[in-house]
């Protein structure tokens, strides 16, 4: 009896080579659909489908190109790889010609028409199936009938399972696991296969003696390779698949005669070397599913069109009355702006005008200091803040309205500023806030942000933060304005990325393109995507730069500061030229300030985990997680495999052949020659662990530097540190391998890799649910990790185009480059970092430095390595 160590790719390629002819063609015409699906010209999908709806007397044919159609890749991919083995298995059975006219006939119109008639009159759905799930579940049926003739039940304990209700269960989880799945089109597909196992459906098949007939008069067999003929089935028609032994028959004592030889089956795999050989492979498939999911996402059929879950928002449903005479009042304001900052005023200076602004419109006003240093640089100001007290509230909720003196590119927020004034000397003439509104205006939207938040939520270090003199209660909700361009404008930029990839609820951008798109008329854009098509380019350029940006980390606003305590903000930028003016955007900030006035808690039941893909559709962190996940998992995979090798090695057979000989029989003699053999042998692991520990300690060293070094000095001290990580692993590779009395062996070396594999592939497996786009960037620059390995010194060629390549995507290589593809050079990437640590609480720096870095510097160490050779002991 053949046991599982008899698989191997050559039976593979030999059962794939030995398929049927129908089978083949099955499978080969749903690839060409699938593929003639890519194209946009004809929707095979809408063509082909199941519809209730759309079928009648000139499209009856879509009851039988249904399961020839798939939605998807995936889709297609798992339903070919569930019906081959079964349609192979009944072609072999029944014959070509046979399944050929049942499955084009009676099997796939029984179960479309019962679908139809169920979904539509019953129902009263119109919901298009299509899939050949629907002939992988109608041929389990089949089998199930089968098995329960000639075994009734699956015993589990003391419970008796009916085998016919396998498939049942088994549609059962795949509605539950898998999302877009039809069951009543599964539940068609079962029942037909009962029919057919029980026999009521065998007047339906051609008669035999037609189909000799008609094989004779073409002959078939002679013209058409792989065709399965009347007199070459296996089986018998309409036959009972054979067994060998009825589990009815078989009593407690033989089965428990049969498990000491399963175990042992069980043993042997697990020792057998060449199950060693598949980790590899299987990292490098999570690697390439990893990226091939994430390359899907931009469809619309893996990703959900964006809606409104807060039903108490009601964006856009109140008429906005801003506008006609705070038309002067803005230009008077932006009068006085401008008039402030032609003076070339001091911070201070600014806000003594800002103040009596404040007063005069009778507002409690506050001012906070604040002084930050980083990269040698002091960062130091003055924020000025107001707060309108709600005539209707307690002082209990709050939203803030942020305009800076100037934004995060330190332009002058002229118009922002301008409007922000007007805005609130508006707001403070109605009688309909039940929130207070606190203006703030920092002097930059970077240091001062944050250092107000940071106050408001007692969360400051009173060393360098001053606290709030004024406050109010829990904040609801954020909203910054960048309006520094000059003119009117077409669309509105929302940006909304936050401080370590966070991110502000969905329902608030939805709210802001519901009231400019749908009140406004107003264009509104993401990720600086102005003009998007939605078509699949613009939407994988979206998912990839807000991926880049969230990668990142570093506030990307004004709003950024607020989202870490968990309040949604973001940041408005008009854009484009078109023929919107400040009024609009004032009357945009209103109908958005009246929907967050009627919230009676925090915005939370909408998603804060997601892709944007464009304005109208995102994609879930169910969907895109399993991505990273992936990715992270081969690092896993990786270390568990090399983990357990470690713990073995090959030894000769040949002393022990005659002993395996005498133990038992000619068979098991040839069984233990055909596999290699390995022995058990202890790990040593002293070295592997202390060499780890100290490549992730080390990472403590640039993280340091990097964030203590003055701005002036960060591009040569950048320089040494590459050209010292550039040589630091050939230094550490020659001291491991001459210096110590005891150099690393091949199996040190194994669990050098495994200990660095398997920290990687944890901390990006965390990450992932924390800041997704960071922990796939750097898991797939990190992915040639995992096919590191000792090269011998006769090639030395292997060795050196690994280390080259391990060079260019270490973390200095990667920083470089990028710097420079984007054009703001490594001494403002690193100046940033710097201060996104000390000031934003940056945890990107930590990531490269303490994760990536040391996973990199193990990497190239275990390439460079070379292993001492022991000599192998035989056993006598």
């Amino acid at each position: 009896m053949p046991n599982i160590q008899g698989f191997n790719t050559v039976r593979a390629r030999s059962y794939v080579v030995r398929l049927p002819l129908f089978t083949r063609v099955m499978i080969v015409v749903m690839v060409a659909f699938w593929i003639a699906g890519l194209q946009s010209t004809w929707n095979v999908r809408q063509w082909g489908a199941l519809i209730p709806n759309e079928l009648g007397i000139t499209t009856m044919y879509r009851v039988n190109t249904f399961p020839l159609i798939h939605i998807n890749f995936f889709h297609a991919l798992f339903n070919i790889l569930s019906l081959a083995p079964l349609l192979e298995r009944f072609e072999t059975e029944f014959g070509t010609l046979t399944s050929l006219a049942l499955f084009f006939g009676p099997l796939t119109t029984i179960p479309a028409f019962v679908y139809v008639f169920i979904e539509k009159f019953i129902l009263r759905g119109n919901t298009p199936v299509m899939g050949a799930s629907i002939w992988v579940f109608l041929l389990l049926g089949m089998e199930a009938i089968r098995t329960y003739k000639t075994n009734p039940y699956l015993v589990i304990g003391t419970h008796h399972v009916p085998t016919w209700t396998t498939p049942l269960m088994l549609v059962l989880i795949i509605e539950a696991l898998v999302p877009s799945t039809s069951f009543v089109g599964h539940l068609c597909g079962v029942g037909t296969g009962y029919l057919f196992g029980l026999g009521y459906l065998k007047f339906l098949s051609p008669p035999e003696k037609a189909l000799r007939w008609i094989e004779s008069r073409l002959n078939l067999l002679g013209r058409l390779p792989h065709y399965v003929s009347v007199d070459q089935k296996t089986y018998g028609r309409f036959g009972v698949l054979p067994t060998s032994v009825s589990t009815s028959s078989t009593t407690p004592l033989e089965t428990a005669a049969a498990m000491p030889r399963l175990i042992s089956a069980a043993l042997l795999l697990r020792r057998d070397p060449r199950l060693l050989k598949l980790p590899p492979y299987i990292s490098l498939l999570c690697i390439i599913v990893g990226v091939a999911w994430l390359l899907v996402l931009p469809l619309d059929q893996y990703s959900r069109r964006t809606y409104i879950s807060e039903n108490a928002l009601l964006p856009g449903q109140v008429h906005t009355y801003f506008g006609g005479s705070d038309q002067n009042v803005f230009r008077a304001y932006r009068q006085e702006v401008d008039l402030l900052e032609a003076a070339n005023r001091t911070n201070g200076e600014i806000n003594d005008e800002l103040a009596s602004i404040f007063r005069g419109l009778a507002l409690k006003v506050g001012r906070q200091n604040f002084t930050y240093e980083a990269s040698g640089d002091t960062y130091a100001g003055e924020n000025v803040y107001a707060i309108l007290q709600a005539p209707r509230g307690d002082a209990t909720e709050a939203i803030v309205l942020v305009a800076a003196w100037r934004n995060a590119a330190g332009e002058l927020n002229r118009n922002g500023l301008a409007l922000a004034l007007t805005l609130t000397r508006y707001f403070k003439r109605w009688s309909l806030w039940s929130k207070d509104i606190i203006l703030v205006v920092p002097p930059d939207g970077r240091a001062g942000t944050q250092a107000w938040a940071d106050a408001y939520h007692d969360a400051h270090d009173p060393a360098q933060v001053a606290p709030l003199p004024v406050k109010s209660g829990a904040l609801q909700g954020a909203l910054a304005l960048d309006y520094a361009r000059e003119g009117r404008f077409e669309s509105v930029h929302i940006v909304y990325d936050g401080v370590n990839g966070q991110l502000p609820n969905l329902d608030l951008i939805n709210s802001v393109v519901s009231i400019a798109s749908g009140q406004m008329g107003m264009g509104s854009a993401l990720q600086g995507m102005l003009r998007h098509s939605q078509r699949y380019g613009d939407n994988l350029e979206t998912v990839l730069r807000g991926m880049l940006r969230q990668g990142l980390g570093h506030a990307s606003g004004a709003h950024s500061a607020f989202i870490p305590y968990h309040v949604d903000a973001v940041t408005l930028q008009p854009v484009g030229d078109g023929w919107h003016d400040e009024m609009g955007l004032g009357r945009l900030v209103e109908g958005l300030f009246r929907s967050l006035n009627n919230l009676l808690e925090k915005l939370h039941q909408s998603f804060f985990f997601y892709l944007l893909i464009h304005k109208h559709r995102f994609v879930s962190i169910g969907t895109y997680l399993p991505s990273a996940m992936l990715v992270a998992a081969n690092f896993t995979i990786m270390a568990i495999a090399l983990w357990i090798r470690s713990g073995y090695r090959e030894s000769d057979l040949s002393g022990k052949t005659g002993d395996a000989k005498v133990g038992g029989d000619k068979k098991g003699s040839e069984e233990v020659k055909g596999a290699p053999a390995s022995t058990t042998v202890e790990r040593e692991t002293l070295l592997p662990l202390t060499l780890v520990a100290g490549c992730q300690f080390l990472g403590f060293v640039p993280l340091f530097i990097f964030n203590q070094t003055p701005s002036s000095l960060l591009t040569p001290v950048f320089i040494l540190f590459a050209l010292l990580n550039a040589s630091l692993p050939h230094l550490a590779s020659h001291l491991l391998t001459t210096n110590l009395a005891r150099p690393p062996t091949s199996q040190q070396y194994q669990l050098i890799k495994s200990f660095s594999l398997l920290l990687l592939g944890m901390f990006l497996s965390a990450l992932a649910t924390l800041n997704f786009s960071l922990a796939f960037i750097v898991g797939l620059l990190s992915s040639p990790l995992s096919f590191t390995r000792p090269w011998p010194d006769s090639s030395p060629a292997p060795r050196s185009a690994q280390a080259a390549l391990l060079h260019a995507l270490s973390p200095p290589a990667v920083l470089a480059l990028g710097s420079s593809v984007a054009g703001v050079g490594v001494h403002n990437v690193l100046r940033e970092a710097a201060f996104g640590w000390r000031v934003w609480g940056l945890y990107t720096p930590l990531v490269v430095w303490c994760v990536w870095w040391p996973a990199w510097l193990v990497g190239v160490l275990v390439v460079l390595g070379r292993p001492r050779v022991e000599p192998v002991k035989k056993s006598i």
